[in-house]
């Protein structure tokens, strides 16, 4: 919207939508409160306005009043405190306040017990964890079954024990992967999930069987397989790509688009095109441009060319490294690296790429 100079109307229009109090989807109006705080942040002021407005009367007014929050912006949020202060209670109070110092808490502290309450739990809750984490006693000493059984009876300290377990690459903890993950989600099979993010090849073995399963580990199965698979794994990638395009599941296909570009599958191109130009899924597109450039070069040139305008950071930086220089390219490649506002790897990236 900063490059084509839009006015902010048509998002305004948008939130403020009849649908607005009756469609159940919290996340339609999402992307339209992001956008109108990066714009106040690009000295668009007049993005404030609806922003602050929404936060009063919108739907999913607990967003807005989390966006104006991040900007750190005392004055576009005065008198905002007492509508947060009747609204929210404790927990959601909770939920606002950032982690780090915030002028706009801060000063809705000064005005606002219950503000000022939840600050001071937030910053005690801060000092207890640091102090447990220093008090604590040394999981190191402690046995990989008896980390298993803390981490089984999901109680205090599981959590930590199966970070622990994780940090020593214990093939154990596959064996609670496969207790945990079928199960519904919890914290404790998300722990679980974080923690095989630092292993390696020797769980393709197991990471195999679980996709081919399709059971409740499958997912774990086929981020593994992304990370690590050989070519051997290309068929299995293929078939889950391939049932993900059909079913238009976009999430479903991020892990085997990734594996397939890393393993460079030029089999895999078509599906790659089908996905790039129908999916909706913005957290895909970064993964889709990174394997047709891997995978398929020549063919990728269009679509870096492309890339250089979308919305996603990731798409913008893999692109300024690829696209093919011609006058608007170069055109673009400048405007992202001059660009303050522009996200740090893009403009290395075009800076990079203009120097070649």
């Amino acid at each position: 919207m900063v490059d084509l100079e839009l006015p902010v109307g048509p998002i305004a229009e948008h939130l403020f939508d009849p649908s607005d109090h009756t469609d159940p989807d919290e996340w339609r109006v999402d992307l339209a409160l992001g956008v109108l705080a990066d714009l106040v942040r690009l000295s668009r002021r007049e993005a404030a306005g609806p922003l602050r407005h929404y936060a009063e009367e919108g739907a999913q007014w607990f967003d807005a009043v989390a966006e104006l929050i991040d900007l750190e912006d005392p004055s576009l949020t005065a008198g905002l405190d007492e509508l947060v202060a009747a609204r929210c209670d404790d927990a959601d109070l909770a939920l606002l306040i950032p982690a780090g110092h915030n002028p706009v808490i801060e000063a809705w502290a000064a005005r606002q017990p219950r503000v000022a309450g939840a600050l001071a739990r937030q910053r005690e809750a801060g000092l207890a964890a640091r102090r447990a984490v220093v008090t604590a006693p040394g999981r190191a000493r402690q046995s990989d079954a008896e980390l298993l059984e803390l981490a089984r009876r999901r109680g205090e300290g599981a959590i930590a024990a199966i970070f622990e377990l994780g940090r020593r690459r214990t093939l154990a903890l596959l064996d609670l992967a496969e207790e945990l993950l079928p199960q519904r989600p919890s914290r404790f099979g998300g722990a679980v999930c974080r923690a095989l993010r630092e292993y390696g090849p020797e769980t393709l073995p197991r990471a195999r069987a679980w996709a081919a399963e399709r059971g409740g580990c499958a997912d774990m199965g086929l981020r593994i397989l992304a990370r690590y698979g050989t070519r051997q794994d290309i068929p299995l990638l293929m078939d889950e790509l391939d049932g993900a395009v059909a079913r238009r599941d976009w999430a479903d296909a991020a892990s085997p688009v990734e594996g397939l570009g890393r393993l460079r599958a030029g089999e895999a191109v078509p599906l790659l095109k089908t996905a790039w130009t129908e999916s909706t899924y913005a957290y895909l597109r970064p993964r889709i441009l990174t394997a047709l450039t891997r995978t398929a070069p020549h063919t990728a040139e269009s679509y870096t060319a492309e890339g250089l305008w979308d919305c996603e950071d990731g798409v913008r930086a893999e692109a300024a490294r690829f696209a093919p220089l011609t006058r608007e390219t170069q055109l673009r490649l400048r405007r992202l690296q001059q660009d303050a506002a522009e996200d740090p790897d893009v403009r290395a990236a075009a800076g990079a790429r203009l120097m070649t």
